[in-house]
């Protein structure tokens, strides 16, 4: 028995916030962000809720499909509406789905691909043939919006995959690891801290860089060599969208030309666990991405936690 990725959605919300927009906000310039970055702007939500966004992507993945068929539901989220019940719970019961398993997966910006993980696990060992896969996020509303280190690169979204059972193999592998060692590089602080901004993100730029990049190359190549594939025989690279540095310092370690690396943190900046599904519906919905092709997801996040995996959609 194989996995395969039937179909994909993606929901981003309305309000647009520019560069030129957090000029006004902090001692920043749009030159500088996307110097830096390559961030232009990214989507804020003012009203919708990060199962709202879910659920959104969630039923934009599911098309025709019935959603009393899906028998599985994992979120990927950093950002749940609340401690419990878990965002999983509130989407099955937005999309009017009963008695599937439901529950969240948290791993930061490696979240979608962990996700992906537990269900192709609970797939092929429980018998559930039909799941989703949601990455969803709200990171505007643990930003501190006075901090310009961090706040110019995080938006809100939420992308899914909806996986049946099939007779093709559509996801050929996996690598994931973490390293707890590097918690506070990149963190929220925990409920009852003393800090000034207890609940928002903080993070030490140029050390997240450095891990980053050589920990999403290292588990690249771990799942190339696992699944018998060199970095030529991938169509795509789509990774974790944080920094356009690091995506081009890890496609250039894997040997890829910037034609097969899908890039869209221009328009979107950072959505967590939410950038690969979000990337991936664009990449298939654009073309860049066609059927029978292989494509390589990497990602890196806080924890430190790192994921990659290739699927052939």
């Amino acid at each position: 028995m194989g996995i395969k990725i039937v179909s994909t959605g993606s929901y981003l919300p309305d309000k647009v916030l520019t560069n030129f927009d957090l000029e006004r906000m902090v001692d920043t310039s749009d030159e500088w962000i996307t110097t830096r970055t390559g961030i232009r702007e990214r989507r804020i939500s003012e009203v919708e809720t990060t199962s709202d966004m879910a659920t959104e992507a969630a039923v934009r993945a599911l098309g025709e499909s019935s959603p009393e068929e899906v028998e599985l539901i994992v979120v990927a989220t950093a950002t749940p509406d609340a401690f419990f019940p878990s965002t999983a719970c509130k989407v099955q019961a937005k999309i009017e789905n009963k008695g599937a398993i439901a529950f969240d997966v948290s791993a930061a910006c490696t979240g979608f691909i962990y996700g992906l993980y537990v269900a192709d696990s609970i797939m092929r060992s429980k018998g559930v043939s039909k799941a989703l896969v949601i990455g969803a996020e709200r990171f505007s509303k643990i930003v501190n919006w006075k901090d310009r280190s961090t706040c110019i690169l995080f938006g809100d979204g939420a992308g899914a995959v909806y996986l049946e059972s099939s007779e093709e193999e559509g996801i050929l592998g996996f690598d994931l690891g973490a390293d707890g060692s590097y918690g506070e590089l990149l963190a929220v602080p925990s409920i009852g801290s003393n800090e000034e901004f207890p609940y928002y993100v903080r993070m030490k730029g140029n050390e997240v860089f450095k891990v980053a990049v050589r920990t999403m190359v290292d588990s690249a190549l771990r799942v190339l060599e696992k699944t018998g594939l060199s970095p030529k025989d991938i169509s795509l690279l789509i990774p974790h969208q944080a920094n356009l540095r690091i995506i081009r310092a890890v496609a250039e370690r894997l040997g890829l030309p910037e034609e097969k690396v899908f890039v869209n943190l221009d328009k979107y900046g950072n959505t967590s666990a939410a950038s690969i599904p979000i990337a991936l519906d664009e990449a298939l919905r654009s073309g860049r991405l066609k059927k029978g092709e292989l494509a390589l997801l990497v990602a890196f996040g806080g924890g430190f936690t790192w994921g990659s995996c290739v699927i052939k959609v």
